[in-house]
């Protein structure tokens, strides 16, 4: 997990929808990684509206899209030695 000092601690539970609520909540957007000893990890995201998007990366993003409709694609990676890197 991340070597960050930690801020604060406390106990926690879901509602009846199944939500947990973050006290004091530094960002609205938070990427979730479970693992299966059943602990949470949360990075905090910020999220772009398209406009702020270059429009050279708005062309090539089209450019990628167009190139796979057409079938110009390169063969599937094989992820096992990237998965296995990660899990070290």
């Amino acid at each position: 997990m991340n070597s960050v000092e930690k801020k604060k601690e406390y106990d926690a539970k879901l509602d009846s929808k199944k939500r947990l609520t973050i006290r004091g909540a530094r960002t609205k957007h938070y990427y979730v990684t479970e693992y299966e000893d059943g602990s949470v990890e949360l990075s905090q995201r910020e999220l772009i509206h398209p406009d702020e998007i270059s429009k050279r990366t708005l062309e090539m993003m089209d450019k990628a899209m167009k190139n796979l409709e057409e079938g110009k694609v390169s063969k599937p990676m094989d992820m096992e030695e990237l998965e296995k890197l990660l899990q070290d």
